[in-house]
């Protein structure tokens, strides 16, 4: 295979030449899917067009790239992404590395002696759920009395502030400095923002990283407007992504009123916006001990409030805004971690009789595997997060993670599984999504639960919309790798070299 390194096009002008027709293109040699036969690939005018044999494809208009034996595979999707705040991450405090509050507090402390006077620390990725230690503000506070902490967890329902920081987003009477859920999401919201031209740029330059790796499209549930915010930036600058923009409650009757259903695509440059789902929490993580369970997490006293999860809606509101949702052509798809929470939400969809998705879905009563199937509920499932949380399933869920993250117990049940990152809980990347769904692992250990792997094969489908194949008159949303993920070992599928990535036929990642 030839040695050469595509160039990856990054600046508005190479990203702003695509909103053109691209010139049509033969892909020679590659192999049509994993496993798939050496054959030339015919796009044009953003389709496949044609499918011959390796060598057969005629001389053709256009340019022809001989691809070296590659593997040619349909673009990948990352179905559950909070994009603006993915985007900020890298420029946040990282201390996902913590073993205690006390570390985490010290790297707090650290970055505040870096920062020009007043500049808050904003920090993100701790894990508290194995801590010896409590988070309290007192500890921030001993360490940066002069200036804002606000310290996000990893699953992004809880945060951890000093008084500077409490007093910043109107919480100065807290008693402990530690909000989860709804005054978690509350203060994360008044937080300082960079600009929106700012902001978008850095959305942006995510985009461009995410199409490297291979991503065609996104489901963005960024807690926003994001179909006003997705169409600014569509607008503004050539996105080389399609977006599935999703609605939050507080804009469903204005998603209604204009008429939005989900798979509609909208007027913007390539039709690359489309609306997504309807999103909605019924209760919390399992770092944070608020995923709503049928049983009681270990030293909490069953009964009082708290000791099962959290309940975000009441059931009889769950049925009501799904019925609403769905009566416009607007999907569902509902935030449910914890098992009383998967049924809460199964037993609405029952009731409502329409089809959705629910999101996360990480822990299962055995009786609730085989009602996805027969409700028509796709699950969005962040596979990395059985690799991430497997201590703290361990710990909290002890005794019933035989039927957490059950993938193949889902897919054995004939439900359809979407996959995703959850970004920035784990990282925009679909090859480590794929690679920790197929091998449950993500460090030298052994698999976690091994019984719950799935095939390669049905997690490159969950990564692309379900499309296994590569069929004439299909979208030529397509992606190039050098290595064929049927064969890859646990390491090159991890980091799977992409060589090209195309979006309608045109290239957003590699020869431009």
């Amino acid at each position: 295979m030839s040695p050469t390194t595509p160039t990856s096009p990054t600046s508005p002008a190479a990203l702003g030449a695509r909103s053109a027709t691209p010139e049509p293109l033969t892909l020679r040699r590659v192999h049509l899917g994993a496993g798939g036969p050496l054959s030339d690939v015919r796009i044009e005018s953003g389709q496949v067009r044609a499918v011959f044999p390796a060598g057969e494809a005629p001389r053709a208009d256009g340019r022809s790239l001989d691809l070296d034996g590659r593997t040619l595979l349909p673009g990948m999707w990352d179905s559950h992404v909070h994009m603006v705040q993915w985007a900020g991450l890298r420029r946040r405090l990282d201390v996902s590395g913590a073993g205690s509050a006390r570390e985490a507090a010290d790297a707090a402390g650290g970055q505040a002696a870096t920062l020009p006077p007043g500049e808050p620390v904003i920090g993100h990725g701790f894990r508290d759920g194995l801590w010896p230690d409590a988070p309290h503000k007192d500890l921030l506070d001993a360490l940066v009395p002069d200036r804002p902490v606000m310290l996000i967890s990893m699953d992004l329902h809880c945060a951890w502030l000093n008084s500077a920081g409490l007093a910043l987003v109107d919480r100065g009477d807290h008693p402990t400095g530690l909000l989860r859920e709804d005054e978690c999401i509350q203060a994360v919201a008044k937080l300082p923002t960079a600009s929106v031209e700012l902001t978008d740029q850095w959305v942006q330059e995510a985009c461009v990283a995410a199409a490297a790796r291979g991503i065609t499209g996104i489901v963005d549930f960024e807690y926003a407007d994001n179909i006003a915010d997705w169409t600014r930036r569509m607008n503004g600058a050539a996105v080389p992504l399609r977006v599935a923009a999703s609605i939050w409650p507080q804009h469903l009757d204005a998603a209604i009123d204009h008429g939005y259903c989900t798979g509609q695509v909208l007027d913007t440059p390539g039709g690359l916006l489309e609306v997504g789902p309807f999103k909605l929490l019924t209760d919390g993580s399992l770092n944070t001990r608020t995923a709503l369970c049928h049983e009681a997490y270990p030293g909490a006293v069953p009964g009082e409030p708290g000791s099962h999860g959290l309940e975000m809606v009441p059931p009889q509101e769950l049925v009501s805004l799904l019925r609403r949702a769905s009566s416009h052509g607007i999907v569902p798809a509902i935030h449910a971690i914890g098992d009383r929470a998967n049924e809460m939400t199964l037993d609405a969809f029952e009731a409502v009789r329409c089809h959705g998705r629910i999101e996360h879905g990480q822990l299962l009563a055995l009786k609730d595997i085989p009602r996805f199937a027969e409700l028509g509920v796709t699950v969005s499932v962040q596979p990395t997060h059985a690799v991430d949380d497997r201590d703290v399933a361990d710990r909290h869920w002890a005794g019933r993670t035989h039927r957490a993250y059950a993938f193949a117990d889902l897919l054995t049940a004939g439900a359809v599984l979407a996959l995703g990152s959850d970004a920035p809980v784990a990282t925009l990347d679909p090859w480590l999504t794929l690679a920790s769904a197929v091998t449950r692992t993500g460090d030298e250990r052994p698999p976690w639960h091994p019984e719950q792997r799935i095939p390669v094969e049905d997690a490159l489908a969950g990564s692309s919309r379900g499309q296994r194949l590569i069929r004439v008159g299909d979208r030529a949303d397509l992606v190039v790798t050098d290595a064929d993920p049927l064969t890859a070992d646990t390491r090159t599928l991890r980091e799977m070299p992409v060589y090209a990535t195309l979006l309608a036929g045109a290239w957003t990642h590699g020869p431009s």
